[in-house]
């Protein structure tokens, strides 16, 4: 007779996983940015951020970036370009999410009053001293910097706590034919 013995130290638990995007779009010297300041129980409520979501099942990082740019603000992205990917472990107090951060400087439409909260092209040297995350302090420069990143910035009750980061020097490439 073979029995089955549970041990529930010996499974692999983690937190849910969540998969999402970031992008910053920028017009000459300013950058839209998304004052999440119209739902109710928004973890980033008062904040300045992005703009971008979770990506759906079977959806791209590319594909998720288009879409939600265009769900939050109204425009049409064409090029994102993917400069960095960051892990926030159990940012929320409960997922860890793993977030791939564009840039977009083309698009196409205008502005909508967005669900998310308020839409404003701010100056790029203001940008900085927004209600922003702590961790977007220090990622943000990153962006111009002609580097591609991945960095993990742990949180504890909202307020950053450490965080690491490898850079990768971009390369040129011709696309495959």
């Amino acid at each position: 007779m073979h029995r089955f013995h549970f041990f529930p130290q010996a499974l692999d638990v983690h937190p849910p996983m969540k998969l999402g995007t970031l992008c910053y779009v920028r017009r000459g010297d300013h950058t839209l940015m998304l004052h999440r300041v119209k739902k109710r129980e928004d973890f980033h409520a008062g904040k300045w951020n992005g703009l971008g979501g979770k990506l759906e099942a079977g959806e791209s990082p590319d594909a998720c970036v288009v879409r939600e740019v265009r769900e939050e603000s109204g425009l049409t992205i064409r090029n994102p370009i993917l400069h960095g990917i960051l892990t926030f472990p159990s940012f929320d107090e409960v997922d860890d999410w793993y977030v791939f951060v564009y840039v977009a400087e083309e698009f196409e439409g205008d502005l909508i009053d967005s669900p998310e909260g308020n839409l404003a092209w701010i100056p790029h040297a203001e940008v900085i001293h927004l209600n922003l995350w702590e961790g977007d302090r220090i990622f943000l420069p990153w962006l111009d910097q002609g580097i591609f990143f991945s960095g993990t910035f742990h949180y504890k009750d909202g307020r950053l706590v450490d965080h690491e980061v490898v850079f990768h020097p971009f390369r040129k490439f011709a696309p495959p034919r």
